[in-house]
C-alpha cells in the first residue's frame, strides 16, 4: 500500500472516528459548544473538532517521519565515517593489492587485441 494512500485512510479513518465518538461524546455528556457567545450546532462543533484532530495528525506524522528520516541520516553518516576511516587506515594495503593486480593480470589477453588493432 502506497505511502499516501494509507496517508487518506488513516485521515478518513481520523475523520469518521471523530465524528462518530465526537457526536456520542456531546449527546453523552450533555456538552455545548459556543464560539462568540453563540451556540454552535452539534455537527459543526464536531466538524472543528475533526479538522482540529486532522491538523494534530498530520503535525504528529511530519514530526515521526523527520525524526526517523533524521536517524536514517545518521546511521548513514555513522556507516559512511567508518568506510573512509576504513580507507584512510588500509589505504597503503589497497595500494599495495591494486600494484599487484596490474602487475600481475593477464597480459596476453590485452596483446592479442593489439595485434589486430
Amino acid at each position: 500500500m502506497s505511502f499516501f494512500k494509507s496517508l487518506l485512510l488513516a485521515i478518513f479513518a481520523t475523520l469518521f472516528l471523530t465524528y462518530v465518538l465526537g457526536v456520542s461524546f456531546l449527546e453523552l455528556l450533555d456538552i455545548n459548544v459556543y464560539m462568540d457567545g453563540e451556540l454552535i450546532e452539534p455537527l459543526k462543533a464536531i466538524g472543528v473538532s475533526a479538522v482540529a484532530t486532522v491538523i494534530l495528525v498530520l503535525i504528529a506524522l511530519a514530526i515521526v517521519l523527520s525524526v526517523f528520516g533524521s536517524l536514517i541520516f545518521i546511521g548513514l553518516l555513522i556507516a559512511g565515517s567508518l568506510a573512509m576511516v576504513a580507507i584512510g587506515v588500509f589505504w597503503p594495503v589497497l595500494l599495495i593489492a591494486a600494484v599487484i593486480w596490474l602487475v600481475t593480470r593477464n597480459k596476453e589477453r590485452h596483446q592479442s587485441h593489439s595485434q589486430y588493432g
